[in-house]
């Protein structure tokens, strides 16, 4: 995946709107040193590439790079460069920021992926776009990195109807007379609503919509409402959303649900990740 060299010009003006001003006064900026980074616990590391492509912005070369989407052990050095001092400081707590907040997404990702398909071996982790502002391009990065994928990336994308949706058409009703001239306006499109319960998921399978999205229903009754559907439309994608966590998602995934998405992968605390740095 790519990101900007406007989002990465944008990340270090932000720490380094003018001058590292400690680095200038102690007269350190022109000796030679190497900057290494290693976690303190297990996970998936992402966002090297970017803190590659910050290194060379800033006049450092990169020497190890181990690449985005590597489960890396404890101590486990992945990402190295050189440089003079001065570059170096620059670049260190942003490409840290990146680091660890990227690799704490990517490492959440991956452990509800691996718990779901433990029950599930089909079954998809799919991300919100409930991502803090200013920070899509790295945390879908950091999604994919940990094996999932993005739900929707914006409103232009996908055909997802919402019940706030159908509030403006009068009720499922309404919306199910208009599938078929939906289907034809957008035919390159899927498209899938959200619902409820065992009625409405009948009623719009019926119209021919592509998928289901069903939210904020209890494990046990989405279970009995999957196997209802999949009986009568086995093609048909269904999609359990709301409140999915690292907690319940085992519950979910036995469910029998193509995918599960979910916004948790974005809460939580960054991988705990060191850096050192040193003369050479």
């Amino acid at each position: 995946m790519y990101i900007s060299d406007e989002s990465l010009e944008r990340f270090i003006h932000e720490d380094v709107p003018y001058l590292d001003l400690t680095t200038v006064l102690l007269d350190i900026g022109q000796t030679l040193g190497k900057i290494s980074f290693a976690t303190r616990e297990k996970g998936v590391i992402c966002g090297c590439e970017e803190a590659d492509r910050i290194f060379s912005k800033l006049g450092a070369q990169t020497d190890l790079l181990i690449p985005s989407g590597t489960m890396v052990e404890p101590g486990q050095p992945f990402l190295e460069a050189t440089g003079k001092a001065s570059s170096l400081h620059y670049a260190w707590k942003v490409c840290l920021n990146i680091l660890e907040y990227c690799s704490g997404i990517a490492s959440r990702t991956r452990t509800l992926l691996d718990k779901a398909r433990n029950v599930n071996p089909d079954i998809n982790i799919l991300s919100t776009r409930k991502m803090f502002p200013g920070t899509r391009e790295l945390a879908i990065k950091s999604v994919i990195a940990g094996g999932g994928f993005p739900h929707r990336l914006g409103l232009s994308e996908t055909v997802l109807i919402f019940p706030q949706h159908i509030n403006f058409l009068g009720g499922m009703q309404e919306l199910s007379f208009k599938i078929p001239g939906l289907k034809k306006q957008a035919c390159e499109k899927k498209i899938i609503v959200e619902v409820q319960n065992l009625d409405d998921a009948l009623l719009m399978a019926a119209a021919g919509v592509d998928g289901l999205q069903f939210d904020k229903l209890s494990a046990d009754n989405l279970k009995i409402i999957i196997e209802e559907i999949k009986t009568a439309y086995p093609k048909l994608l269904l999609i359990a959303a709301g409140g999915i966590k690292e907690t319940n998602v085992v519950e979910y995934a036995a469910t029998g649900v193509d995918g599960i998405v979910t916004t948790s992968m974005y809460f939580g605390r960054p991988l705990d990740i060191s850096a050192t740095m040193q003369p050479i």
